[in-house]
């Protein structure tokens, strides 16, 4: 395994910037959102997540991060499988109770399993079904590697939810402010 770091002497005097410097800087790199759902003892269990990739091809794999501190992640981890949804613009409500840390995220939600053991949120742009492949500490985070067992790509022209500079939207129309609730200090997944 090929690992590049730099070395202490190189790093010598130079603390890196603060947790909001960084909120703030990486809040420029416009990303889509995603929720990261799973089965827990039978109990569907999720939240959201913009830190979301593609990985490879052949395979095919995918990423996404998790902190280390939230809840959901460690229940999903524990049942080896997992469903990435992309949500569409439209899907603000949705996004909103997987982002919150309070509630039960799928009271009311409609839902149903997948055959790989996963919930299914109905409405989304795409799912990709995956199996835990590797996980990998970084820091607060998790970079879990998941192997793609399946997708489906539903029939919708719909835009993707979009999160930039701690809102939602980017273009013409006025980005809708996200929920106080959601954001970094929630401790995603």
């Amino acid at each position: 395994m090929d690992v590049t770091t730099t070395s202490p002497k190189a790093d010598a005097g130079h603390p890196g910037p603060s947790p909001q410097e960084m909120r703030r800087a990486m809040g420029t790199f416009a990303s889509g959102v995603t929720i990261v759902t799973g089965l827990d003892d039978g109990e569907p269990v999720g939240f959201a997540c913009q830190s979301f990739a593609s990985v490879s091809l052949e395979p095919p794999l995918v990423l996404f991060c998790a902190d280390h501190r939230g809840r959901t992640w460690p229940r999903i981890r524990e049942s080896g499988r997992f469903t990435v949804s992309v949500l569409a613009e439209r899907q603000d409500e949705v996004c909103a109770r997987f982002g919150s840390g309070t509630g039960r995220k799928f009271d009311g939600l409609t839902w149903h399993e997948s055959p790989w053991g996963t919930p299914v949120i109905d409405g989304v742009l795409l799912r990709v079904h995956c199996a835990v492949h590797q996980v990998h500490v970084a820091g607060d985070h998790d970079v879990v590697i998941g192997r793609v067992l399946a997708i489906d790509v539903p029939d919708d022209d719909d835009r993707p939810m979009i999160f930039f500079r701690g809102r939602f939207g980017i273009g013409t129309d006025e980005p809708v402010p996200a929920p106080q609730l959601w954001g970094w200090g929630d401790h995603w997944g």
